[in-house]
């Protein structure tokens, strides 16, 4: 398989807000099925999976952000993003770790969207973490092949109970954290919810 398509198809993946299998499985996949260059996949991988995520955050700003959102919403998001923006280094660290995990990021980043904050606090954590966390699952399904069939793989798992189940729960989420009165848990260390 090409890179330029298995760049495509990743980007289309990571684009999309929930529902679409996660990335280092897809890797994974393709490189058990068509056994390309692990370092090179892993590096198509992470540089399609972090320009997907940031333009899933853009149009999470112009769409839901800028049409969706009261001004009382804005007004409370904005108090984080000047506490993100604050703490630069500890932002840059947690997208590190975070990107590190095998843990689905659309959400995060749809959260991210909403707050308006500059890209580039977490475009090169997320991509050096990601290419990191593809190189290990693409470097161990390569050894893994040796022991595996590509049969064993099954694509109707991606879609399973738990995997729907933690989508939707992940909306769930993202709705919450939209309505947090964010100055008051800041100040006060206590939840709030935004009338």
């Amino acid at each position: 398989m090409v890179l330029s398509s298995i760049f495509i198809f990743v980007f289309i993946f990571n684009l999309l807000p929930a529902f679409a299998p996660p990335t280092w499985m897809v890797l994974s996949y393709l490189q058990i099925s068509f056994h390309p260059n692990p370092f090179a996949l892993a590096l198509t991988g992470a540089c399609a999976a972090t320009a997907g995520r940031l333009l899933l955050a853009i149009l999470s700003q112009v769409i839901i952000r800028n049409n969706l959102l009261s001004e009382k919403t804005k007004a409370s998001l904005a108090v984080l993003q000047q506490e993100i923006e604050n703490r630069q280094t500890l932002t840059f660290s947690l997208f590190l770790f975070y990107a590190f995990s095998p843990l689905p990021s659309n959400q995060l980043f749809l959260a991210y969207g909403l707050t308006s904050l500059k890209l580039r606090l977490v475009a090169l954590p997320f991509f050096l973490g990601r290419l990191a966390s593809y190189s290990f699952w693409v470097f161990t399904a390569s050894e893994a092949v040796h022991h595996l069939s590509a049969g064993a793989l099954k694509s109707k798992t991606f879609f399973g109970g738990y995997f729907v189940l933690s989508q939707i729960l992940a909306f769930v989420v993202i709705l919450v954290f939209a309505k947090i009165d964010w100055a008051a848990l800041l100040k006060t260390h206590k939840v709030r919810w935004l009338k």
